[in-house]
């Protein structure tokens, strides 16, 4: 194997511990908490939408995924599916 596949193999393997959208952190979400909150333990989402003051972000994939709906800049409610 040379060098340049075995750095892109351990770059892959990196990347996929570092995901953050797992059970643990899904545990540590709690209504009232800010986006700034959620985005330091989360990252960024892949998506957001909203209107009137209420959005609803993603995080994840189909498979594996965690959604929270915001009221302003405060957590209302949060589920998952596929954590790990």
């Amino acid at each position: 194997m040379s060098l340049r596949s075995l750095a892109l193999l351990s770059l892959c393997v990196l990347l996929a511990a570092c995901n953050k959208v797992n059970q643990e952190n899904y545990s540590k979400l709690q209504a009232g908490m800010t986006k700034a909150e959620v985005e330091k333990m989360l990252g960024s989402p892949g998506e957001c939408s909203g209107a009137l003051g209420f959005s609803s972000c993603t995080w994840g994939d189909k498979n594996s995924f965690i959604s929270i709906q915001y009221a302003g800049d405060k957590v209302l409610m949060f589920s998952g599916e596929g954590l790990k």
